[in-house]
């Protein structure tokens, strides 16, 4: 397993950790509130447990080194991560909907509010903290678990924040009913949440092109070595998979040259476009630029 590898592994255990942490505190709040709202927000921290620990089991997995079996890789486990937690989201949703409507239909007046409130905001910034970390870290090593995790976290801070809100617009109005619907507002929220991560998830597993920005980089690259070299470009085709990214192109040399020649070139090439897209493997195919069976194959299913 590589250094990288274990230090992102770093940042899975301080997420389970944080979640351990503000499960603890907003249970609590809610057992000594008695609010639902309080209640849903420590259902949501269940889900995070349940994420980062699963997001420490595929970024474990996509660490491993290829094989036989897979010959690029398993970086596409970390897909999974992002899916189950959607998932996940999903169902806490559910339970905090259930929770919530007899309250909605029957309210009942909280108890301790202000203790409950504390609690439930020192767990909030447990969370701000390490949402902000892994987007962060997850943006620099491209890991699309970190950066998920991370996101969830703060969607978790937002919907905290709601029902801190919530909670304390009960205590100071003394309408009880807010209580109930800041948890399916909550519950509403997270469901979004979740179904956007099964998007991104299901989108990496069916093998989408790296971004416009590095393509654009790529494409610009292919501009600067047909104007010095006289070669061209075609049947360019990317795919990302985790923080791995695959780039193929053909490349169409004069027809003079020798293999040797149009081999340095390709090398070339391949570097800078390596210098540019992080974690990118790149595979060349040479042609003669004259030859007209050249043409034939651009498109993924040659006729």
């Amino acid at each position: 397993m590589s250094t990288a590898s274990i230090n992102l592994e770093r940042y899975a255990w301080l997420a389970i950790a944080a979640a351990i942490a503000t499960i603890g505190l907003k249970t609590f709040a809610w057992w000594v509130t008695g609010s639902v709202g309080l209640l849903s927000d420590a259902l949501e921290s269940l889900v995070n447990l349940a994420a980062a620990l699963f997001a420490l089991t595929m970024l474990r997995v996509a660490a491993a080194p290829p094989d036989a079996s897979h010959p690029y890789g398993h970086s596409k486990a970390e897909y999974f991560s992002a899916g189950l937690e959607g998932a996940l989201i999903v169902i806490a949703a559910g339970a905090i909907l259930v929770a919530a409507v007899p309250r909605l239909l029957a309210p009942q007046p909280l108890e301790a509010p202000l203790l409950g409130l504390g609690l439930s905001a020192l767990a909030t910034a447990i969370n701000l903290a390490v949402a902000l970390l892994l987007i962060r870290v997850g943006k620099l090593h491209h890991s699309i678990t970190l950066e998920a995790d991370g996101h969830h976290l703060m969607t978790d801070v937002w919907t905290s924040a709601g029902v801190i809100a919530g909670v304390a617009l009960v205590y100071v109005t003394g309408w009880l009913v807010l209580d109930p619907l800041v948890a399916i507002a909550v519950a509403l929220h997270i469901v979004w949440v979740g179904v956007g991560l099964v998007r991104r998830s299901v989108r990496g597993l069916m093998d989408a092109a790296i971004s416009r920005e590095d393509e654009h980089e790529v494409k610009r690259l292919f501009e600067e070595y047909a104007r010095r070299y006289g070669v061209a470009f075609h049947a360019l085709r990317t795919r990302q998979s985790g923080r791995r990214r695959f780039i193929s192109f053909h490349l169409l040399v004069p027809d003079h040259w020798s293999v040797a020649e149009a081999h340095r070139l390709s090398e070339e090439i391949e570097e800078r476009i390596r210098s540019l897209v992080p974690n990118a493997g790149v595979f060349t195919h040479i042609e003669p630029i004259s030859d007209p069976a050249s043409y034939d194959d651009q498109t993924l299913d040659r006729p």
